[in-house]
């Protein structure tokens, strides 16, 4: 994979830089590049006790991210998964210790340990007052000696951070520090590897499967387990962490390890707060990318233990970029419709023939989800057999409620049915051709000058004509040959259809920002749609 850097020999440098450049004044680094890579804040005066981390670089915003008033006073950054030097931990503690003494918060990896432990030993031989914190919260590996030391870490930064801000001794914040660690448990879940700049990457997980229990900097997990959605996939998860932990209230950090989407990260934490720890679950942390590894597409769930007066210090306010916040889980406040937007809906009535009909045509357009979306990826965004197909679903559940007997409300509501569950222009358009089709056939007018009244409505409002390659180059032909039957109307559409495949040129949708290479040969989605709906309704 490529990656966005210049030498892989100076990616954590310029990353260290960048980050500098980006905290406006905030943070600053000592002079011993290459070798020594410490970040530290700006502004601290040596009054109060210094709180040093770091490690292996790649975990980002871990742990210069969290640089800052409230938090960490200096980061100490090795290379790539790989632990800083005594010689560089030491810089860090001779920096920012002052009389208050210093607290090292270590993650339980034999480099750390060891890097750290020799560095805080030789301070101490300085005349500096040095306690060491080493975190254990991965409960992946129940059997090994030494549980590893994953996103749990934060907890102790956030808390210990704020009781150094607010004067405590070291002492004090060593020992809560200790109460934190021994309450928290960690476990995280990958659909893939991450990707190791300058190195070839591992493809140990294959498709159809995720890595439960794998570590941050790429270890394998202890199972791999077939991933059928996000609520199993968080199901495993809390799975483990339910034995791990009381029946206390818990505030959980849902962390992204890198390459996992803004979206998906906020269905995982609706799965977390649903799963069946949902209810001990009070407050969260997330989801964000605290603690990644490089890109990494999964997420890990960290959990602790509140005792009287945690919450004060999770929730203290603090400047540094890489926190998000702490929150309390309240009840969701869910707001009527405003006027006008509550559907008043027809009175339903049965008709099984036009149920029939409606239901097949709905499978027909799920059935094809997956062959119009490839068709849309090469024209498109890729997701018009998913909203098609969505809509379709939509549609069947809503099949009860429709006023099947009445063909002219029946054209209203499937309109008004489209206009609230069908996203994008196509929602749109297509409920504009359904409510406009039933405004027609208000007026006495058949099936065929109803559906032909709806799409000039659909032309006038949304702009697109014949051979502006959309689905009217396929429903337009199609309503043209109705009179002469359904199997005429058919290959009409068929016809209408393929031809978009030879226009070089889109004048509407997002089709028509690409160029003439990325057009031809491909049929446009939604004329496709088109197609096979009156091809099912021929052969029906």
């Amino acid at each position: 994979m490529t990656h966005f850097m210049n030498k892989k020999e100076d990616l954590v440098i310029e990353a260290i830089d960048g980050a500098i450049t980006a905290a406006g004044g905030t943070l600053s680094r000592l002079d011993g590049y290459p070798h020594i890579r410490v970040v530290t804040r700006s502004d601290w005066t040596k009054s109060k006790v210094a709180l040093v981390s770091g490690g292996g670089s790649g975990h980002e915003p871990a742990h210069a991210g969290f640089v800052g008033e409230g938090m960490l006073t200096a980061a100490v950054c090795g290379d790539v998964f790989a632990s800083p030097s005594v010689d560089a931990v030491l810089a860090a503690i001779l920096t920012v210790t002052g009389p208050a003494g210093c607290l090292l918060i270590v993650k339980n990896y034999t480099g750390d340990r060891l890097n750290f432990g020799l560095a805080a030993e030789r301070a101490r031989a300085f005349g500096h007052r040095v306690e060491m914190v080493v975190v254990d919260d991965d409960v992946a590996l129940p059997d090994v000696p030494q549980a590893r030391g994953v996103a749990g870490t934060l907890f102790v930064h956030k808390i210990a951070g704020a009781l150094a801000e607010n004067g405590a001794d070291l002492d004090t914040i060593a020992k809560t520090a200790r109460r934190v660690i021994a309450n928290s448990r960690s476990i995280g879940m990958s659909l893939d590897t991450c990707t190791v700049p300058g190195s070839p990457k591992e493809n140990r997980i294959p498709e159809g499967k995720a890595e439960l229990g794998l570590g941050i900097h790429g270890e394998a997990g202890f199972e791999q387990v077939a991933y059928v959605n996000a609520r199993e996939a968080m199901a495993a998860v809390v799975d483990k962490l339910q034995a791990n932990i009381s029946d206390k209230p818990h505030v959980a950090l849902l962390n992204n390890l890198g390459a996992a989407s803004v979206l998906e990260m906020f269905v995982l934490a609706n799965e977390l707060t649903q799963s069946s720890i949902g209810g001990q679950i009070k407050w969260m942390v997330g989801p964000a990318a605290m603690m990644t590894s490089l890109d990494m597409h999964g997420f890990s769930v960290s959990l602790f233990e509140m005792a009287d007066g945690d919450e004060a210090l999770l929730s203290a306010p603090t400047p540094v970029a890489g926190w998000p916040g702490c929150v309390q889980l309240l009840k969701s406040n869910i707001l009527p419709l405003p006027d006008g937007l509550a559907p008043i809906k027809a009175l339903p009535s049965p008709h099984q023939l036009t149920r029939d009909l409606l239901t097949s045509c709905c499978e027909v357009l799920i059935s094809t989800e997956a062959v119009l979306n490839a068709l849309d990826a090469k024209s498109g965004d890729g997701d018009t057999g998913s909203t098609l197909a969505n809509a379709s679903r939509a549609l069947i559940e809503a099949m009860d409620s429709l006023p099947l007997s009445d063909p002219t409300q029946l054209y209203r509501a499937i309109g008004q049915e489209l206009s609230q569950t069908m996203g994008g222009s196509s929602g749109v358009l297509l409920a504009i051709f359904f409510a406009a089709a039933g405004d027609a056939s208000s007026s006495g007018l058949p099936m065929r000058e109803s559906l032909k009244a709806g799409l000039d409505r659909m032309q006038q409002i949304g702009g697109a004509q014949p051979g502006d390659r959309t689905m009217i180059d396929a429903l337009q032909p199609a309503l043209e040959a109705m009179n002469d039957g359904m199997e005429a109307a058919a290959k009409a559409a068929r016809v209408g259809a393929n031809h978009t495949a030879t226009l070089a040129k889109a004048k509407a949708g997002r089709a028509s920002y690409l160029n003439e290479e990325q057009l031809l040969g491909h049929n446009d989605p939604g004329a496709e749609a088109v197609a096979r709906l009156f091809e099912h309704l021929a052969n029906s």
